[in-house]
């Protein structure tokens, strides 16, 4: 069941396209929205704000405004501590911020408008990756030893660990389609176990590797969409091509239960499963569309409990709030 606004906006405030949401040790909502200033800078306009709710899904404040940082919103978690990580993609770099909305860490750097030539994010053979930046990064994760895991994304096709204190430890991953390669790391999980689940999105497939970037397995969703399934925009790509973002089943966003239950979200049919960690799916819900219970495009999911499961919505610009029923 999806809950009818579970989250009250300010007066004359609206969300731009919800990128992230994650929930604190308090139940409080945390919103990453592509919304807010629209200036920007010399590259592209500032498409990022950071929205605090309660509990009871009232507003609170908004974290960051006006940051350096604030380019194009990508995804939100909040870690063990109630510490608040922002994974911005257009301006390469992630920001975490103590509870009470400080910056505290910042790893990687913008590029400088006075760059020649604009951001260094398109085009092959790419440059090769460097320690310590990123290159549109996706998420982050963090194992029982407060070690940081973050999925470097769009570009860099790897994935990065650093130590609690920041401190560059290993990275792992190249662009391609053998194991323990990628094609858009698109999210990034870890159990309880310190196994590492990583959306490779473009690959269509989710990747595990052990803390150490160790391959242990792979698999793939393989649930047909109804007969009568429509994308939500655009045209349905179920060819066989290497960019297998829209077929179904590609991973857009994942995330982790407290039993240990691993849901899964695609564009097309716009729907999530529920898998036990091998890999078989135990449920399926949702499809494409605008109403409560349709998504479109979930971007990222929070899963703080076993009966509740967030979703934020790049098309619908919205986040929704599902009752379930618990793990099977």
């Amino acid at each position: 069941m999806s809950v009818p606004h579970p989250l009250t906006l300010p007066d004359g405030m609206n969300f731009g396209e919800a990128t992230g949401v994650s929930v604190n040790s308090q139940g409080h909502v945390f919103v990453f929205s592509r919304g807010g200033n629209t200036g920007g800078s010399a590259f592209a306009a500032s498409e990022a704000q950071l929205l605090e709710f309660g509990a009871d899904g009232r507003f609170l404040r908004e974290i960051g405004r006006g940051l350096y940082a604030w380019s194009f919103a990508h995804a939100v978690r909040v870690d063990p501590q109630d510490n608040i990580w922002a994974t911005d993609k257009g301006s390469d770099t992630i920001v975490k911020f103590t509870p009470d909305g400080r910056v505290s860490m910042v790893f990687g750097r913008k590029q400088e408008a006075a760059d020649p030539g604009g951001p260094d994010h398109k085009g092959e053979p790419y440059k090769p990756a460097v320690d310590g930046r990123f290159r549109q990064p996706t998420n982050v994760a963090w194992d029982a030893q407060g070690d940081t895991y973050i999925s470097d994304g769009y570009v860099n096709a790897r994935v990065a660990k650093v130590d609690r204190n920041g401190d560059w430890l290993t990275s792992w991953g190249s662009h391609g389609s053998a194991p323990g390669q990628f094609n858009n790391p698109h999210d990034i999980a870890i159990d309880a176990q310190g196994q590492v689940y990583v959306a490779d999105r473009g690959n269509r497939r989710i990747q595990v590797f052990d803390g150490k970037g160790r391959f242990v397995r792979q698999f793939t969703i393989d649930v047909p969409p109804p007969p009568n399934a429509k994308p939500a925009i655009g045209p349905a790509d179920t060819d066989d091509s290497a960019a297998k973002t829209f077929q179904p089943g590609a991973p857009w966003a994942i995330c982790i239960s407290p039993s240990q239950t691993l849901y899964v979200a695609d564009a097309f049919p716009g729907r999530i499963y529920r898998l036990k960690l091998d890999g078989a799916v135990t449920g399926v819900l949702g499809g494409a569309g605008k109403t409560l219970g349709k998504f479109g495009w979930i971007h990222e999911m929070a899963c703080p409990t076993d009966t509740t499961l967030w979703v934020a919505e790049i098309l619908n610009w919205r986040v929704q709030k599902l009752l379930l029923n618990g793990p099977t």
